[in-house]
């Protein structure tokens, strides 16, 4: 049986949070605030949740007189998102293998052409898996 979905990544600010992080060594709080679109206090309830869950560590220190937050993946975060991600793809080749078999069982002429998409064996190619 698969693993089911993360319920602490389901949530869409979470996910985008640990998803930026997955390919960072680490980054900065305002980079991660920024490249996720979300405000400062956003970004700082989700990374606190992520932290609570061991799937992020959160680093303070200075830049010269400023203070910066640095936040970095977990090795457990990562294998949480790409479980999560593997269960997201799961979920899409059994949604395209039920669509290919009802395209297949249903005579063409009673369902117009433009509604079922045509069944393909390539994968997406805007898709890159995660790595280890």
């Amino acid at each position: 049986m698969a693993a089911p979905f993360d319920p602490l990544l389901q949530h869409p600010t979470r996910l985008t949070v640990l998803a930026f992080l997955s390919a960072c060594a680490e980054a900065e709080f305002g980079t991660v605030r920024d490249h996720c679109e979300v405000s400062d206090s956003v970004l700082s309830k989700a990374a606190t949740a992520l932290e609570q869950a061991g799937y992020l560590k959160v680093r303070k220190g200075a830049v010269g007189r400023r203070p910066r937050t640095w936040l970095v993946a977990t090795r457990a975060g990562r294998r949480a998102l790409t479980e999560h991600l593997a269960e997201l793809q799961r979920l899409v080749a059994a949604a395209e293998a039920a669509g290919a078999a009802t395209a297949a069982t249903v005579p063409a002429d009673t369902v117009p052409a433009d509604t079922v998409p045509a069944p393909t064996d390539a994968a997406p190619t805007d898709v890159t898996p995660a790595t280890s």
